[in-house]
């Protein structure tokens, strides 16, 4: 068997198979057209497609990202197995959004801006501390419903707990999951008019997409802060700069966009009250290497593959 990994990412192949490396900015050599493996990390939507075109032998594309669309969109045939990277990124995200909420809620933004211009910033010291608006500042007694509640939401939870949060989650189905309440998403009208912090970890789906908009963030508790490490795809961007705007969003933090990289010109870095990272919460796949040897090695002796999203 032939396995084709990129080389975005050190990966040792320790099963017996051949291995090539390839560079994921150039077309794929001929004499590698026969490979029955794929590892795919930081790969563009044009070169999955033309993939899926090129190598008819196929019968493996492992994803490294946590969540698979962009291959799923890709156009592999049908009897191609996709595996995602999910549980690769578990600790890596959750540290990312942990990072973001607390900076969101103690609004390290408008800190860095006023460091930026020499600003010693007395009104903040005095909002943070008065009585009426103390708790805005904490997440000590806060409410905070994380949407779509998967393995990354799993290894969150609890960091927001130890610092006194209340944690819900939003899925697809209720129940409860890691010792935590979820919701289901029929359900998620009346969990958000409670909600200080909304997090969303939502993949991209047809369902997903532009789920936060305009009625769904007036439906927020208002004063409520956001953050997104999910998909860009799932937010209406002009419905969260009018809901930063309005100040029905006290705070935002994302680490996605809708257009990656986002365009210098683009509207949202604009945006009151906004943190930006650049798609970065997920960028150290954990214990990638023994993922891929595991599916392989299963792949070879025809058991079921971890993370296998289709068929």
């Amino acid at each position: 068997m032939k396995i084709l990994i990129p080389n975005t990412i050190e990966l040792p192949v320790t099963a017996d198979v051949e291995t090539v490396v390839y560079d994921i900015d150039a077309e794929i050599p001929a004499e590698h057209r026969d490979a029955e493996a794929l590892v795919v990390w930081h790969n563009s939507s044009s070169w999955l497609r033309e993939a899926a075109r090129a190598l008819p032998r196929l019968c493996l594309v492992q994803a490294l990202a946590s969540g698979a669309d962009a291959v799923l969109n890709a156009g592999f045939g049908a009897d191609v197995r996709i595996c995602s990277g999910r549980s690769l990124h578990d600790g890596p995200v959750a540290e990312h959004a942990l990072t973001l909420i607390l900076s969101a809620v103690r609004r390290l933004d408008r800190l860095r801006d006023a460091q930026r211009e020499h600003v010693w910033d007395e009104a903040f010291n005095e909002e943070q501390s008065a009585a009426p608006t103390r708790a805005l500042y904490t997440l000590s007694g806060a409410r905070v419903t994380i949407w779509g509640f998967g393995s990354i939401a799993s290894t969150l939870a609890p960091f927001l707990t130890a610092l006194g949060a209340e944690v819900q989650g939003i899925a697809r189905t209720a129940g409860e999951r890691s010792g935590y309440r979820v919701h289901s998403d029929a359900d998620a009208a009346a969990v958000l008019a409670d909600t200080d912090v909304l997090v969303s970890i939502l993949p991209a789906t047809d369902e997903t997409a532009d789920l936060f908009d305009a009625e769904l963030f007036l439906a927020l508790k208002p004063g409520a802060v956001f953050v997104n490490v999910g998909r860009g795809v799932t937010v209406d961007e002009a419905a969260l700069i009018a809901a930063l705007e309005s100040g029905q969003l006290r705070a935002a933090a994302i680490d996605v966009a809708k257009s990656e990289p986002l365009p210098a010109s683009d509207v949202v870095w604009d945006a009151p009250n906004l943190l930006i990272t650049p798609h970065i919460a997920g960028n150290r796949p954990v214990g990638a290497a023994r993922l891929v040897n595991q599916n392989v090695t299963r792949l070879l002796a025809g058991d079921d593959l971890l993370n296998q999203v289709h068929p």
